[in-house]
């Protein structure tokens, strides 16, 4: 089983028009609620994949039951911990450029916290993967996710982090199972100026494994992504399409890569699938359909560096 953990769960708020002016009334065009949060979205990815997941997470009030209702319809399995606050809500403004207004999300009591943790260690079997993702809420520690790792680890399962800067370093001597940073928080980690090549990123991303990481993904958004292995590095990518919808692709990408992986032991179809899940996301309105990404997999380009 493969469980997402949303600690800071949203409605997001998906609103078109095609130029914003400030100060004025704005005539919406299109808008859209979808269930929001990065772990939400590498298991509804896993739904469409036909994989098996669990999301987790904390969730509260009228919005809390909204995001339960949309995922239930979608016939997603959840078990989230209920709390006393309202779930937040995100603007996601798509005009001439794209804007997002982020809440900071509801409070956690201490009591709400050892709830979630319980539930977290009677769940998991031996060769589970869990991925943490997204942002921690008002009244968590920082080191809570730092803090799931030995929970996780005594019942022999995996753990994925999608997270950066020193809380991502902090995790790599537990041996995450896959990280993956994109270029520029990549040279952020390593106080590195822009990579002029492939072969820097390469470099850089091997950092990342000699300090415990088990697998890197680097993505680079129009150049593709690497995966980097202690024998090789490979780089993907695909033909060019229209960007629509940035949210929620490297949610997609982390998706796909690691439930591949758990259901295949293969590395390079797990970059392969990986790359198709993040690439048709980002050719859609919302997350991928499993059609879209079948579609995107056909095209992928692979070659070892």
């Amino acid at each position: 089983m493969i469980y997402s953990i949303t600690l800071n769960p949203s409605i997001d708020y998906v609103v078109g028009l095609p130029q914003l002016t400030l100060g004025r009334v704005n005539r919406l065009e299109s808008a859209v609620k979808l269930p929001g949060g990065k772990g939400i979205n590498v298991s509804r990815i896993l739904k469409a994949l036909d994989l098996p997941t669990v999301a987790l997470g904390f969730i509260g009030g009228f919005t809390g039951s909204f995001i339960e209702h949309a995922l239930a319809t979608d016939q997603l399995d959840c078990a989230f911990t209920p709390i006393q606050a309202d779930t937040r809500i995100n603007v996601k403004l798509k005009a001439d450029a794209e804007t997002e207004l982020n809440a900071a999300g509801p409070t956690i009591t201490p009591a709400e916290q050892a709830s979630f943790k319980q539930q977290l260690q009677a769940r998991l079997q031996p060769g589970d993967v869990v991925v943490m993702a997204g942002s921690l809420p008002t009244g968590l520690p920082e080191t809570f996710y730092r803090d799931l790792i030995p929970l996780i680890q005594a019942a022999d399962a995996e753990f994925v982090i999608d997270t950066t800067g020193a809380a991502l370093l902090e995790t790599l001597p537990a041996h995450p199972l896959v990280v993956k940073p994109n270029h520029h928080e990549l040279a952020e980690l390593f106080g590195d100026a822009a990579y002029p090549d492939l072969a820097a990123v390469a470099t850089a991303g091997r950092k990342l494994l000699t300090l415990g990481a088990q697998h890197v993904l680097v993505s680079m958004a129009g150049r593709g992504a690497l995966m980097i292995t202690p024998t090789h590095t490979y780089h993907g990518s695909v033909p060019a399409g229209r960007v629509i919808n940035s949210v929620g692709a490297g949610d997609s990408m982390l998706a796909g890569f690691t439930g591949t992986l758990a259901a295949t032991h293969d590395p390079l179809e797990a970059f392969k699938r990986g790359i198709a899940c993040g690439s048709a996301t980002a050719f859609s309105q919302d997350l991928a359909t499993r059609a879209k990404i079948d579609e995107v997999y056909a095209t992928i380009k692979m070659e070892a560096l």
